[in-house]
């Protein structure tokens, strides 16, 4: 404040904080300008890696705004700012919020490992996390995938990586397999027959592999079939609903019947109870 006083001293300080201000400027401009290259580079070279493009525009986020900050951090200390203690502030926020936000830095970690590794892509049919649908976009933080029937579900990608995955899109060809039972009556001959001539005449199944029609156990009322052709995935749901309504109709045809499950149900009249109990007695 003295200083101030001498006006013989304002010269000598105007250059003084003058030259430290105009170096911040500098500093921060030229910074500003080199974490921008070094930012648009980085861009370039993981593009041309193959990197998902949605971890590199998160990578370089981060990277930028992290170059600004020691940038700024730089200038501020030019202008003679205390940066230590300015530092040891942004780091004890750095964990607060770290500490906060410890589920959500998981699902970051766990969609970085989603987008590198790639377990499945946008457009495959995938079961995981307790939920079945088509992926739609896979995020930093969370996947979206449309149902069935047609309802938009938000998965945190935690709970996708904590878990098993299916991908049911991630082979050309899929199995469809079938289970068929007739009655114990029934000619087992004529029911294989049918059986093979339904699969042979849908155009949909492959010659290869051979598709699998044999007698797979003799259960408790039924002699059961397994039918296991293999389809192309995009056939495994029509092959499988029309294969069924084919056996249906055939074996009605045919006159072979398909055993269900049935309840006996004796009923006893309160008059014949109190007989039989006294024929016990």
């Amino acid at each position: 404040m003295e200083m101030l006083k001498d006006p013989s001293q304002w010269l000598p300080l105007a250059i003084e904080y003058g030259t430290a201000l105009a170096l911040a400027i500098v500093i921060f401009y030229v910074g500003r300008l080199v974490v921008g290259r070094i930012v648009s580079v980085c861009h370039k070279v993981m593009l041309s890696r193959g990197t998902d493009e949605t971890l590199v525009n998160f990578v370089c986020s981060i990277l930028r705004w992290v170059g600004l900050l020691f940038v700024t951090i730089a200038a501020l200390s030019r202008l003679g700012v205390d940066t230590t203690s300015l530092v040891a502030l942004l780091g004890a926020a750095g964990l607060a919020i770290g500490l906060s936000l410890q589920s959500s830095l998981g699902n970051f970690a766990a969609g970085v490992m989603l987008i590198v590794f790639k377990p499945f892509k946008k457009g495959d049919f995938i079961e995981a996390a307790g939920t079945m649908g088509t992926v739609d976009t896979i995020g930093i933080f969370t996947t979206t995938m449309t149902t069935p029937d047609n309802k938009e579900i938000i998965v945190p990608n935690g709970g996708i990586i904590g878990g098993n995955i299916t991908n049911f899109s991630a082979r050309a060809t899929r199995r469809v397999d079938m289970v068929f039972g007739i009655s114990y009556g029934d000619n087992l001959h004529d029911a294989k027959t049918i059986l093979e001539d339904i699969i042979k005449s849908d155009s949909r199944v492959l010659a290869e592999p051979e598709a699998v029609v044999t007698v797979g156990a003799l259960a408790d009322s039924s002699v059961n079939f397994l039918v296991r052709p293999w389809v192309n995935a995009a056939d495994y749901w029509g092959v499988l609903w029309d294969t069924t309504e084919a056996v249906k109709l055939r074996f009605d045809e045919a006159g072979i019947s398909i055993p269900f499950p049935q309840m006996e149900l004796h009923m006893q009249r309160p008059e014949d109870a109190k007989a039989e109990e006294a024929k016990a007695e």
